[in-house]
């Protein structure tokens, strides 16, 4: 039988995770401008997201422009996208299967071996949900870092990470690692079987061994 205390810790930090896997989609910080190297430091601040790019100034004011087309946008933006929200509707899928598999809520508690294939069938689509989220936020931080060593770059057009990209990969980390604990505890086949032995023979019961 599965361990139920494992399995709520697998869920709670999956769902931490997923939360801050929402957070990281809708952050704008997925770049910054970069004052590396000859860079001359201004008073204003330029960032890129998903959704929008956002320029800050030293008084305290941001502002903000979504993008226009979805047709003008670069690949690596469009692939992203897909990629978390993606594992974001994967999460959510996952869930609403972990609570009605996992061993603490009393869905489906008639039918043990059917519950624990439910929570395992959820932290399959939880380890699959973060390697998405994982693969996208790399491949963003890929291009960003490509860019920046780039000698063809123009020195005010480079980008450093953004602390978006790293709410990202510490989301995709908790997600994979507590789907890991959800798949770890999937019942035994012999779950919930009693062994069978040879009935015991009573001692008033005299023996049927005749020559």
């Amino acid at each position: 039988m599965a361990n139920a205390g494992i399995q709520l810790l697998g869920f709670t930090l999956a769902f931490l995770g997923f939360v801050g896997l929402i957070a990281s989609t809708v952050m704008v910080e997925w770049k910054a401008s970069s004052y590396a190297g000859d860079n001359i430091i201004t008073a204003q601040a330029l960032y890129e997201g998903l959704w929008k790019t956002c320029a800050s100034q030293s008084t305290g004011q941001v502002q903000c422009k979504v993008y226009d087309s979805l047709l003008q946008l670069p690949g690596i933006v469009q692939g992203t996208r897909g990629l978390m929200l993606c594992a974001i509707l994967m999460c959510i899928i996952s869930i609403m299967l972990d609570m009605v598999g996992m061993r603490c809520t009393t869905c489906m508690a008639e039918q043990p071996v059917q519950k624990d294939k439910v929570a395992l069938a959820g932290g399959v689509i939880f380890i699959i949900a973060g390697v998405l989220a994982l693969v996208g936020t790399s491949w963003y931080g890929h291009r960003i870092a490509q860019d920046f060593y780039n000698p063809f770059t123009p020195t005010n057009s480079k980008y450093e990470f953004g602390s978006a990209l790293f709410v990202g990969w510490g989301a995709s980390a908790l997600i994979i690692i507590g789907g890991s604990f959800l798949c770890c505890n999937c019942s035994s086949k012999g779950s919930g079987k009693t062994p069978r032995y040879p009935a015991p023979r009573s001692a008033g019961q005299p023996d049927k061994n005749f020559v």
